[in-house]
């Protein structure tokens, strides 16, 4: 049983800092923030839990199951997240390709100490705490004094460069075989995926994480430590939410770079939202994703609200679109994300088809990257993001690693697809000092 208690607050980006800061003292963090981004739908402008009371680490073997039972013997507040890799347990498929991370497939918390950031309040719901710990703790968090947060620093310019693991002319070869399968009718639309790593390269986790932000300012961004795992995520794009008995996902599909000049960057919006390869590979998904949940809708439910809509942040513009659906009765938590996973904008269509083919082509294990990472709420509803934009890190082994892609479809030019990974990953790098 949680208690709770509440605070005003008059300056709530300031409380923001501090408290993310205040959070470093923990072996354990999910911090969950929206940058007050407009159309996130978000119930909570923030959130941070911190100290696992209890956990659930597995690898992709039963693991659905195990985070089914574990949720609803919980019935709690859980953070954590969900591997690509999970597509082992619910197709019968491998993940055979490198892996530098080794992260487990799966990881999901408790925490004793839940803090929920609004416009102008903060609420703190402890677990097995009392009232005078949520005073105090409020408290120091307002009094402590923000650190300087620099992009980089000397020692991370000298240190271990991030690298791609494999060369340009190695992605265009690989995606032009990628073409062939479409061209052979196998699929229609694949996402492929490179990655950049450093071997032997300690970063400050928090600080690069505040960089990556600071420079995009995501509706999605989210810091999670599992004991020696780091993701520092920057993620624009959200997965699937639960209300209630509504579910809504909202995949990105087409990507351009955003402009200085005004006038041409509203070129390029409208040249994006005219794009008929950019909307042919969101429409694509936007398919598979209605199927993928009508697995677990009610009869004729499932709706697109929003189709191929332009979308600004900082670095880029995105086509995304809305689908919303509602639940068949007696269906759990976590069989709408076994009906749904992995999500339709890092797979490809038909999905399983596409996964097989990815796992040839694509030289390291994906992990977590193209995973998601959320939560879910006691009364069972839950909030995930797809793990795109984003950096990961073990600090064990110092190994940081960063994956971009891009969805292949027919009308693909192979060094048109390899300039828009380049794209991507420019925040990245920047964030590293690289």
């Amino acid at each position: 049983m949680r208690t709770t208690t509440e605070f005003i607050l008059e300056d709530s980006s300031s409380f923001k800092q501090k408290l993310f800061q205040w959070s470093s003292q923990f072996h354990e963090i999910a911090w969950l923030d929206s940058n007050n981004y407009p159309q996130t739908a978000s119930n909570f402008e923030a959130v941070l839990a911190v100290e696992a009371f209890t956990a659930l680490k597995t690898d992709h073997h039963g693991a659905f199951e195990q985070l089914k039972e574990y949720q609803e013997i919980t019935k709690d507040w859980i953070f954590g997240y969900l591997s690509y890799d999970l597509k082992n347990d619910l197709e019968n498929l491998s993940s055979k390709n490198f892996d530098g991370l080794e992260f487990p497939d799966l990881y999901f918390f408790q925490p004793q100490k839940l803090i929920l950031v609004g416009k102008d309040k903060v609420e703190f719901r402890y677990l097995k705490m009392v009232d005078d710990e949520m005073v105090s703790d409020y408290e120091e968090i307002l009094q402590l004094k923000l650190d300087s947060n620099g992009i980089t620093s000397e020692e991370e310019k000298e240190a271990s460069p991030i690298q791609p693991r494999i060369s340009k002319d190695e992605y265009i070869k690989k995606v032009s075989e990628m073409l062939e399968h479409i061209h052979r009718g196998n699929i229609y639309e694949a996402n492929f995926c490179q990655e950049y790593f450093a071997k032997n390269r300690a970063i400050d986790p928090a600080k690069v994480f505040q960089n990556l932000n600071e420079i995009s300012s995501p509706p999605f961004a989210s810091f999670l430590k599992l004991e020696d795992y780091y993701l520092l995520s920057a993620s624009p794009e959200r997965y699937i939410k639960k209300q209630g008995n509504k579910v809504i996902s909202q995949p990105i599909k087409g990507t351009a770079r955003r402009a200085e000049n005004e006038e041409e960057d509203n070129k390029i919006i409208e040249m994006l939202s005219k794009d008929p390869k950019e909307l042919s590979e969101n429409v694509m998904i936007v398919d598979l994703v209605r199927n993928d949940i009508s697995r677990v809708a009610k009869k004729g439910s499932v709706q697109v609200d929003e189709l191929c809509k332009v979308y600004s942040f900082k670095q880029v513009h995105q086509l995304i679109s809305t689908i919303s659906a509602e639940l068949e009765l007696g269906c759990t938590p976590v069989e709408v994300l076994q009906a749904t996973f992995p999500m339709g904008s890092m797979t490809g269509a038909p999905k399983i088809s596409a996964m097989k083919i990815i796992e040839d082509l694509e030289e390291s294990k994906r992990g977590l990257y193209s995973g998601a990472v959320g939560y879910f709420t006691p009364e069972g509803d839950f909030d995930f993001n797809v793990v795109i934009r984003s950096i990961l890190y073990n600090a064990s082994s110092k190994y940081v690693s960063f994956s971009v892609g891009g969805a292949i479809t027919s009308r693909s030019i192979p060094e048109q697809e390899y300039e828009e990974c380049q794209l991507k990953a420019k925040a990245m790098l920047q964030a590293l000092g690289s």
